[in-house]
């Protein structure tokens, strides 16, 4: 059974950093993407960042800047680190992973809660 499970969500003031950690089991995603979308409260879910197997990357316009993508293979996790955090980017983050697609992915975390405050 595919699970991933996201840490290092929290309260942070604008202008901070937090960094995101998603942890997989139950299969292993190094010749997969995995990647993390958001949604924010009264808003649609949203693709956020997607790293390929080949560590390339891509992000929505929004964060490009400000929000870095990487991933660990041997610890089959991937990471967020999010820099210069403004109020909308207060969302509940969730991490993805197998076919990540603009809209949709194959496995979902459960997410992870980022408030960003004034």
């Amino acid at each position: 059974q595919v699970q991933l499970v996201e840490s290092g969500g929290g309260l942070v003031q604008a202008g901070g950093s937090l960094r995101l950690s998603c942890q997989a089991s139950g299969r292993t995603f190094s010749g997969s993407s995995m990647g993390w979308f958001r949604q924010a409260p009264e808003k649609e879910r949203e693709f956020v960042a997607r790293i390929n197997w080949s560590h390339n990357t891509y992000y929505t316009d929004s964060v490009k800047g400000r929000f870095t993508i990487s991933r660990d293979n041997a610890k089959n996790t991937v990471y967020l680190q999010m820099n210069s955090l403004k109020s909308e980017d207060t969302a509940v983050y969730y991490c993805v992973a197998g076919v990540v697609g603009p809209i949709s992915a194959d496995y979902w975390g459960k997410g992870t809660l980022v408030t960003v405050s004034l």
